[in-house]
């Protein structure tokens, strides 16, 4: 029997008080206190896969084997959904019986065990049976319903249920509430399970998590083989060993999945965005303009001219002029969009394309042509430096005329003036402080592409380069150790946002090729960011977390419940599609 090592510290975190609604600082507070321990336990890494209504993290416990899909070990996930009795001290029980005795290192060799101790931390901290202080309860109702990730209810089963997807595990064990020491195994779920049958009864079939789970694709991803363990604060290694010695292994059908995903070339990758992706340009804008980009690059790449010839008929409207560049509705995406023109005045040398894109750079200057304060359209946005600078550089570059440069230059300061932080983080806008996902993901992407088109000896260079490379220095100390860059870049609690990692790679994947950074502190880095977003890219070109259309936002909340896009998404698709061209062309490929 293992020595109950957390009873003390499990106590003095239940005082009286805890039975009433606390804060999300006292709550944080005490889930850090009951995990302390695991500090010391060798190979385990403390993340976080969501965040609550009250603004309290869902932690998780996870290895180098779980963030390793081709690992030969089988990877066995425990998670605490419900409150009482003990899912805490009972999970890290059995984790520090796995990782520190002597009785599981055979079992270490062959499995890999990781956790979510409590997916309800508000519940758990309150110390109520069900609830979780929203008007939701995260034990019920599997798959969640509504987008992810704002419930106004039950955020934590959205969080749960994606992360079990991409986590990917080859079994998830969830500790139920009986008082009976016993195993549930769902009749469903394919051979993988049937060794474990033999151990415990039929689990009936409901809309719980482990029922779900044997059904249904968390993530799009696949499904995972779930059993439900009702047993006691230090029982759980008992259920362990049984489950270890019964010939039950991986893979999962999810983690097949991300291996094949992760089995592909960047070109291939590329090809399959291209056939769902940048095939329209209704309107100048950003995304459907990145999208053609990206497959005017892959063409080139692969030596395949019908991606320019197409991306020449879809802009034919714009260069006979059929068409108005400038809609309607005029902002700096329309100006971003202009891109795609340059993009095809250096392919095809027509200088049709150059005065195309010369006319958004031109918005820079007044009408007796002296430079504005910044480009037009910026709402104070951290996106304009994307959304305005690579623009009037790319015209100087077709167009041989500085001016263009030095506007550039002057926009950036502008915009740099107003959303960047002390810690080297862009805020998305002077109206708050967060420091979203893709209002990073702008800036870096932005400098890059000017970088990329301004001269050497252009007397800005220096100090664009700095900037460049100061913000990418601040956004690698938040990396997630999936690879992933987060919704809120600095907040561990939100999600996994895929658009502006995409961003953040490029720039990486860019700056190693051109020297602007150093490969040896940026090439693994961006090599994991890479991986991570192959995972979430499935061969139809279906996405997983991208983050809806977001304009300023009055304070974090609001950007923490930003849409999660599950599925096809042109503004994801563009970026994946540009990503995995640059990381094609700088693999030779």
């Amino acid at each position: 029997m293992i020595k109950n090592v957390f009873t003390a510290t499990v106590l003095l975190l239940f005082p009286a008080s805890a039975l009433t609604p606390s804060t999300a600082a006292d709550f944080n507070t005490r889930i850090n206190e009951a995990l302390s321990q695991t500090e010391k336990w060798p190979g385990l890494i403390r993340s976080d896969l969501g965040v609550t209504r009250r603004g309290t993290k869902i932690p998780c416990l996870i290895t180098a084997d779980d963030l390793d899909y081709n690992t030969k070990k089988t990877r066995i996930l425990i998670v605490g959904l419900e409150t009482l009795p003990a899912p805490v001290e009972t999970t890290l029980n059995a984790l520090q019986w796995f990782y520190t005795t002597d009785e599981a290192k055979p079992y270490r060799e062959t499995f890999a065990l990781s956790a979510v101790p409590i997916a309800n931390p508000d519940g758990w901290a309150s110390r109520i049976v069900a609830g979780n202080l929203s008007g939701g309860d995260p034990a019920r109702s599997y798959p969640p319903k509504g987008t992810a990730y704002n419930s106004p209810t039950d955020p934590e089963a959205a969080y749960l249920w994606r992360w079990i997807g991409m986590h990917a595990p080859d079994l998830v064990i969830s500790l139920g509430s009986g008082s009976t020491p016993m195993m549930f195994v769902p009749e469903k779920g394919g051979p993988q399970l049937q060794p474990l049958r033999r151990l415990g009864v039929k689990l009936p079939e409901s809309s719980g998590l482990v029922s779900q789970l044997v059904k249904q694709k968390p993530a799009n991803v696949g499904t995972v083989p779930a059993i439900r363990i009702d047993t006691s604060r230090r029982g759980l290694p008992h259920w362990l060993r049984l489950i270890m010695d019964s010939g039950f292994s991986g893979p999962s059908a999810a983690r097949q999945e991300l291996q094949r995903r992760l089995a592909r070339t960047p070109i291939e990758v590329a090809s399959q965005l291209s056939q769902r992706y940048g095939h329209d340009l209704s309107t100048v804008a950003y995304i459907p303009a990145l999208a053609l980009i990206g497959r005017i690059r892959l063409g080139a790449l692969t030596d395949d001219p019908s991606h320019l010839a197409n991306v020449e008929k879809i802009v034919a409207p714009y260069f006979n002029g059929d068409q108005p560049t400038f809609g309607k509705r005029v902002g700096g995406s329309s100006l971003s969009g202009h891109l795609v023109f340059g993009e095809l005045a250096r392919f095809t040398e027509k200088k049709r394309y150059v005065e195309l894109a010369k006319a958004a750079a031109d918005l820079g200057f007044d009408e007796n042509g002296h430079p504005k304060q910044s480009m037009p359209f910026h709402n104070e946005m951290s996106d304009a430096v994307f959304m305005g600078t690579p623009i009037l550089v790319q015209v100087g570059r077709l167009t041989g005329q500085p001016k263009y440069y030095d506007m550039a230059l002057k926009h950036m300061r502008f915009m740099l003036k107003l959303n960047l932080r002390k810690d080297g983080l862009h805020r998305h806008s002077p109206l708050d402080e967060t420091a979203w996902g893709r209002g990073n993901g702008f800036p870096a992407l932005g400098l890059t592409l000017s970088l990329s088109d301004l001269p050497q000896d252009h007397a800005g260079r220096g100090e664009m380069l700095r900037e460049f490379r100061g913000h990418l220095a601040a956004l690698v100390k938040h990396q997630d150790p999936t690879g992933m860059w987060h919704q809120v870049v600095d907040h561990t609690g939100s999600y996994r946002e895929l658009s502006c990692t995409c961003m953040i790679t490029f720039a990486m994947i860019r700056g190693v090729r051109c020297g602007w950074l150093d490969e040896k502190t940026y090439r693994p880095i961006l090599e994991k960011s890479f991986q991570a977003v192959l995972a979430r890219i499935a061969a139809d070109g279906t996405l997983v977390d991208v983050c809806t259309g977001t304009g300023k936002q009055q304070d974090l909340r609001a950007y923490l419940d930003r849409t999660a896009i599950l599925g096809p998404d042109p503004r994801g698709g563009a970026m994946s599609l540009l990503m995995t061209a640059e990381m094609a062309a700088a693999s030779g490929e």
